[in-house]
């Protein structure tokens, strides 16, 4: 089932009921994982059993929230889960015989007010702003990731391959990475492609793009999906920043677009680059805010080990047609492909929160186009050479350094 992310979140009609109870029987599901959340983007969640299925969707189910990260008010111990029944997947790698679900959920108060530290709710409120503009906001992840044994000694590396190398025959990370791509589109997940990265047991899985709701989901169940079955080989998968010092870092570049209906609001067959207004004001206002919003793009410690030149990951707020260290890019296309024109953002990385940083990003941009932001030339020249006082004459913004000077940039804006 599809989601409908421009719409508030409602009390589930009974055709939704119906569908996820009759998924449920006929898959012998017994168990249903109720998935949300917190505040960092931490998977957080408890299991019904399907006798408790059909009142739990009619009127959500009660929890502690008070120990949750983001929900720890006094006011926030009695919280409810209100699953969306677009999300039901029985979970593959669970026994089919009393088998497993999962369905995400909405966290409200009691009284059904959404809970404002639900990055699921945060949002949709952003979908509902852009749809109010006339757009739907599609996005497509490069999640890079890393197997890892978990032993310190470098003989025990899962496999000593790197940029798209298709051998792998000192280790099971190709093995892994195949069945991680199976389970995600057993689930629905459709994957656009997968390659070895450049570091020694690194990976990494790009999802086909589809709006923004539904892929922040997608990023959750792909993350549980990669160390359940590495845990299952003896392995582990994190998603760590930048988990080894000699190594490059894990990014998700995310790619971008919005749409018009059916039409594509970033593209214009008049432009030399193809690029339209609405998406140059788009560039603009993710600029504009690219340091205050770092806390959300890179909101760890260890982000900013990944943040540094040489590592192909951006530290100026700059874009550009081709170059992979900048923060915006804007990818090239084969004849009679110009319509496909979208832009990657590159400095967030794998542990990011994928509600929260859809919700930055979007919310950046509709600022720019609100108020029609001009954009910048692009750099064609090396960013990373320029002086200070070029930097500054081209608009160029540094990001921050560490995280605690992203805090306070935040805490500014």
């Amino acid at each position: 089932m599809t989601q409908s992310p421009e719409n508030s979140p409602q009390k589930p009609d009974e055709e939704a009921i119906k569908y996820v109870l009759i998924s449920a029987r006929e898959h012998d599901v017994k168990f249903i994982r109720l998935w949300f959340t917190d505040i960092l983007g931490t998977l957080k969640g408890f299991a019904i059993t399907i006798d408790e299925l059909e009142g739990v969707m009619q009127n959500g189910a009660s929890f502690d929230g008070a120990s949750i990260e983001g929900l720890t008010r006094a006011d926030e111990s009695d919280m409810v889960a209100m699953p969306d029944p677009s999300t039901f997947q029985v979970l593959p790698w669970r026994p089919s015989t009393d088998a497993v679900a999962r369905m995400f959920c909405d966290i409200e108060t009691p009284l059904r007010a959404p809970s404002v530290a639900d990055g699921r709710q945060v949002l949709r409120r952003n979908l509902v702003r852009a749809a109010d503009m006339g757009f739907t906001f599609y996005v497509s992840p490069e999640i890079e990731y890393y197997y890892d044994t978990g032993e310190p000694d470098e003989r025990a590396r899962i496999d000593r391959s790197s940029y798209f190398d298709q051998t792998s025959v000192d280790g099971v990370g190709a093995d892994l990475r195949r069945d991680t791509v199976l389970t995600l589109e057993k689930m629905g997940i459709p994957v656009k492609h997968s390659h070895h990265e450049v570091g020694f047991d690194q990976h990494e899985i790009d999802l086909r793009h589809t709006n923004a709701l539904t892929m922040a989901d997608s990023i959750i169940t792909f993350k549980v999906i990669a160390k359940e079955l590495a845990a299952a080989e003896g392995a582990l998968a994190t998603f760590m920043p930048r988990p080894f010092g000699d190594r490059h870092g894990s990014g998700m570049h995310t790619h971008m677009s919005l749409f018009n209906g059916d039409d594509n609001a970033f593209f214009d067959a008049d432009d030399e680059l193809n690029l339209s207004d609405t998406g140059r004001h788009f560039i603009a206002g993710l600029m504009r805010h690219a340091a205050d919003i770092c806390v959300v793009t890179n909101q760890w410690v260890n982000s900013y080990k990944r943040l540094l030149p040489g590592l192909e990951a951006p530290i100026f707020a700059s874009w550009t047609t081709g170059n992979f260290g900048y923060l915006i890019r804007i990818p090239s296309y084969r004849p009679g492909r110009e319509e496909s024109i979208r832009l990657e953002y590159r400095a967030p990385d794998s542990a990011a929160n994928p509600y929260l940083l859809f919700s930055v990003l979007l919310a950046a941009g509709l600022d720019g186009i609100e108020n029609k932001l001009p954009l910048p030339e692009p750099l064609d020249n090396d960013v990373f050479q320029m002086s200070d006082s070029e930097l500054s004459e081209h608009g160029v913004a540094r990001l921050p350094r560490t995280l605690d000077e992203a805090i306070h940039l935040a805490e500014k804006s």
